[in-house]
């Protein structure tokens, strides 16, 4: 193997946007993410809706008042 090709390995913060802070090992020394497993719904369980624009309200309101109709 050739000498000095390779980057460095050093100790890596992470930082994720919901404030979960933990170490590892990679060739950065600092990793900003916008979201991590303590986070994601896949491994909480907890669903989040993003609403853009009331797309979420319009939905609900739409088929509120047509399940209401049917019963």
């Amino acid at each position: 193997m050739k000498a000095d090709i390779h980057p460095k390995y050093v100790e890596c913060a992470i930082t994720c946007a919901c404030g979960n802070k933990f170490t590892t090992r990679s060739v950065k020394s600092e990793i900003r993410t916008d979201i991590c497993s303590a986070c994601h719904p896949y491994f909480t369980g907890a669903q989040k809706f993003v609403d853009t624009a009331g797309r979420v309200d319009k939905f609900r309101k739409r088929y509120a008042l047509k399940d209401g109709a049917k019963a």
